[in-house]
C-alpha cells in the first residue's frame, strides 16, 4: 500500500510567533467567479471549495498572510458565506484571535436596493469604515479562486524599494493561461506594467495577473471614492486599466514563484487536485518553511482494514479503508467499503462508497453516498460531480 499525506501545520505556532509583524493589513475578496465550479459552489463561495484532503481554498492566501507578517485581515463576503464562516470561525487557527486585530468578517451590503458588490470596487467602497479606522501604512488585497503559495512579504518589500503606487502579483506559468478568462499583463524590464487586459478571447501577454496586488491604505481609499464617484464598479477594468494606459501611476509587477492554479472550471478543479498527487507539485505548494493552516478536526488515523488496497493517494485522518483506492483523494471521515473501488477520484468529508460500488473519475461532495453495486464511471475530460448530501 501507498498513501501520502501532509502535516495539519497548525503545530507550527512558535515559528509563527517569531513572525515580524508588519506594517501591512490584508483584504480576502471572496466573491468572484462563484458559479463557474458549479455543484462544488452550489452552497459554498469558491474561497471555501475544498481541495488537497483538508484544506479550504482561502486556506492558502489566509496562510500566506499570516506568514508575511499581516495580523489584521478583512474577508469581504458576498453570497453563500455559512460554509466560509464555519471554517475560519475566530481565526484562532491562523492567529488572527487577538483582541486588537485579527480577522474581520465583512458582510455583504451596498447603497444600491440588490446589495449585491458589481465588482471588488464596490465591495471596496461598502467597506471603507474598515479600510478608514485600520492604521497600517500599506494594503494587501487578493481574490481567493485562484490557488498558489503567495509570497507578500516579498511583493511588499519590492513594492517600497521601487517606490510604486501599485504593485500587482503575477505569474509566467503558462498552465494558467486561458481563452476569454483571467487577466493578463506585460511587464517591461524595469518591472514597470505597460498593459493589462480582462478576459481576452486568446490572451496575447505572457504574465498571468494573480488578483493580488499592494497598495498604501489611504491611496487605495482615495482611489475607490473618486472612481465609484465616477459611476464604476471594477477596480481591474475602471481603475488599474486606467493607470496603465495613461500613466497616470506608477504601477509595477511582483513576480510570484511557483505554480498557480486558476479554479475557473469543474474540469480545472479536478485536473488540479490530481495533479497535487504528485509529490514534487505538492511540495511547491506547501513549501516547509511557508506552512499552511486550516482548521482542526479532531479524528482518529485512518483505519486500512485487512483486504484494503491503496496505490498513489492522499488519505486525510478518520478514514476507513476496506477497499481499492488508486489515484485519488479522500477528505477526512471518508469510508471505503468492502469490494468497492475507487480511481482517479475525489471525495470529499465524510464521504461513503458501500460494498462493491465502482468509482472513476468522480467528484463525490461532502457527506455523499454511493450506494451497493452502484457505479459511476466518467473520463477524466467531463468528471461527475456528485452534489453535497445525495445518495446516488
Amino acid at each position: 500500500m501507498a498513501s501520502a499525506w501532509l502535516p495539519a501545520n497548525n503545530s507550527v505556532k512558535s515559528e509563527q510567533e517569531d513572525k515580524t509583524v508588519k506594517n501591512i493589513m490584508g483584504i480576502i475578496y471572496t466573491a468572484d467567479r462563484e458559479n463557474q465550479l458549479k455543484e462544488l459552489t452550489a452552497e459554498r463561495a469558491v474561497a471555501a471549495v475544498p481541495i488537497c484532503g483538508r484544506y479550504r481554498m482561502i486556506d492558502f492566501v489566509l496562510s500566506g498572510m499570516v506568514d508575511s507578517g499581516i495580523r489584521n485581515v478583512g474577508v469581504i463576503t458576498q453570497k453563500k458565506y455559512n460554509s466560509l464562516m464555519d471554517h475560519l470561525g475566530s481565526g484562532r487557527e491562523w492567529d488572527l484571535h487577538g483582541k486588537r486585530a485579527g480577522l474581520v468578517f465583512l458582510p455583504p451590503f451596498t447603497q444600491s436596493n440588490n446589495s449585491v458588490y458589481t465588482g471588488l470596487l464596490d465591495a471596496l467602497h461598502a467597506n471603507l469604515h474598515y479600510l478608514r479606522r485600520s492604521k497600517e501604512r500599506y494594503t494587501v488585497c487578493t481574490d481567493a479562486h485562484i490557488l498558489f503559495s503567495a509570497q507578500f512579504d516579498a511583493m511588499v518589500a519590492q513594492h517600497e524599494q521601487s517606490g510604486a503606487d501599485i504593485t500587482l502579483m503575477y505569474t509566467r506559468d503558462p498552465s494558467t493561461r486561458r481563452n476569454s478568462y483571467g487577466r493578463y499583463i506585460r511587464v517591461e524590464e524595469d518591472g514597470r506594467v505597460s498593459a493589462l487586459e480582462s478576459d481576452p478571447a486568446v490572451p496575447h501577454m505572457p504574465c498571468t495577473y494573480l488578483e493580488a496586488f499592494c497598495i498604501r491604505r489611504e491611496l487605495l481609499i482615495t482611489l475607490v471614492d473618486e472612481a465609484v464617484s465616477r459611476g464604476c464598479h471594477h477596480l481591474t477594468r475602471d481603475v488599474l486599466m486606467e493607470a496603465i494606459s495613461k500613466q497616470t501611476m506608477k504601477v509595477y509587477g511582483f513576480e510570484n514563484p511557483g505554480r498557480a492554479w486558476p479554479m475557473d472550471s469543474v474540469q480545472s478543479y479536478f485536473n488540479c487536485s490530481m495533479e497535487l498527487l504528485n509529490k514534487d507539485t505538492r511540495d511547491g505548494l506547501f513549501p516547509a518553511e511557508r506552512p499552511v493552516l486550516t482548521k482542526l478536526r479532531d479524528e482518529m488515523p485512518t483505519q486500512h482494514r485487512p483486504g484494503a488496497q491503496v496505490k498513489n493517494a492522499l488519505i486525510a485522518d478518520g478514514c476507513i479503508i476496506e477497499g481499492t483506492v488508486e489515484n485519488s483523494i479522500l477528505f477526512r471521515g471518508v469510508h471505503i467499503a468492502k469490494g468497492a473501488v475507487v480511481r482517479n477520484s475525489i471525495i470529499m468529508q465524510d464521504g461513503e462508497v458501500l460494498e462493491n460500488a465502482e468509482l472513476e473519475y468522480c467528484i463525490m461532495d461532502k457527506q455523499s453516498t454511493v450506494r451497493p453495486n452502484g457505479r459511476l464511471l466518467a473520463t477524466q475530460n467531463y468528471p461527475i460531480v456528485v452534489a453535497k448530501n445525495y445518495i446516488v
